[in-house]
């Protein structure tokens, strides 16, 4: 791990936990990313009973940070995504998706800009246990 877990407030992140699409709505991407001029943006789609389905486009880093009660699923639909983890690197194509497990520490990047899908918790805190 290159550097310690740092605050969030110290990255220009657009998180939007509102729920965008409720249920029996059509749930409409492209018009997201199409729209979307962040560097890191993460818009929560839709909930499903006690998780949510959330859409990055992402260019950048994320800093180090980890989930004590909640897994994490990435599953990337354009571009490539590398998941930083103490020990290894995943590097992730487009199709291809990735569970890090709670209390793991990690660190999400996209050298180029990325579209990926994430799967957890509504409860989950997406800049990581403080």
């Amino acid at each position: 791990m290159s550097e310690p877990m740092t605050p969030a407030a110290s990255f220009p992140y657009a998180t939007h936990l509102d729920v965008k699409f409720p249920a029996l709505s059509v749930v409409d991407v492209p018009a997201l990313i199409t729209a979307c001029k962040d560097r890191w943006y993460n818009q929560t789609l839709c909930q499903v009973n006690d998780s949510v389905i959330r859409l990055g486009v992402l260019q950048g880093e994320y800093h180090w940070h980890k989930h004590e009660r909640d897994d994490e699923f990435f599953f990337v639909l354009e571009g490539h995504f590398f998941i930083d983890l103490e020990e290894r690197c995943i590097e992730l194509k487009p199709l291809e998706g990735f569970v890090v497990p709670r209390g793991v520490v990690h660190r999400t990047r996209a050298p180029e800009r990325v579209v990926v899908l994430m799967a957890e918790t509504a409860a989950i805190v997406p800049t990581g246990d403080g």
